[in-house]
This record gives C-alpha cells, structure tokens and sequence, in this order.
C-alpha cells in the first residue's frame, strides 16, 4: 500500500501551482460579449456554410421537382452564399458593437462604485 501523502508538502505544491498560474496571468483574447476569437471564427464559418447549404438543398429540390437539375441548384447555391456573408457581416457588426460597449459598461459601473 502507498503511504497517506504529507499534508504540508500538499500545501506547499498547491502555493507553487497557484503561484505559477498567477503568474502566467494572460487570458484569451476577448472578443465581442465574452466570446474568444476562436468561437467568432467558427460561428463566422457556420454561418456560411449553413447558408451555402441551405440554398444547394432548396435549389436541387426545386430541379429535382421541375426536371431542370443544374439551373435552380447553381441559383440557389449563389443565392445561399450571399445570404451567409450577408449572415456573416451582421453577426461581425453586433460583435464589434458589443466590444466597444463593453468598456463603456465597465466604465460606467466604475464610475457607479466610485459614488
């Protein structure tokens, strides 16, 4: 059996721990509402590609229905592609509102304890 392990060398491991997070001390780069920039990328990318998709399955469905397979998939499709960077340019403006709200918010909660 292993010996009960010593509680001040437990202490003492878990203050080195603390200290070398503590000194670490850079976060990820916040972007918008609390989001990283990693989640803003994949949201950018899934917004395009659900509008890409959504317009390739209405197009080929209209074709599949009138018998006329590439004219209605290749509109769509285009049509789809403008909708998610349509898709893609709001969701970058609200994120970029929300950035440039934040430390105004914080400012003013700031200015809120300060009184």
């Amino acid at each position: 059996m292993t010996p009960e392990p010593d509680p001040e060398k437990l202490a003492a491991l878990e203050a080195r721990i603390a200290a070398l997070k503590g000194a670490q001390g850079k976060k990820p780069k916040k972007t918008g509402a609390g989001f990283s920039q990693g989640e803003v990328a994949w949201r950018m990318v899934l917004e395009l590609a659900t509008g890409i998709g959504l317009g390739a399955a209405i197009g080929y469905g209209i074709d599949t229905l009138t018998g006329t397979l590439p004219v209605f998939l290749a509109i769509f499709t285009l049509l789809g592609f403008a909708a998610g960077i349509k898709t893609m340019l709001g969701s970058a403006k609200q994120l970029t509102q929300a950035a440039q709200a934040a430390p105004e918010k914080a400012a003013a909660a700031a200015k809120d304890e300060g009184e």
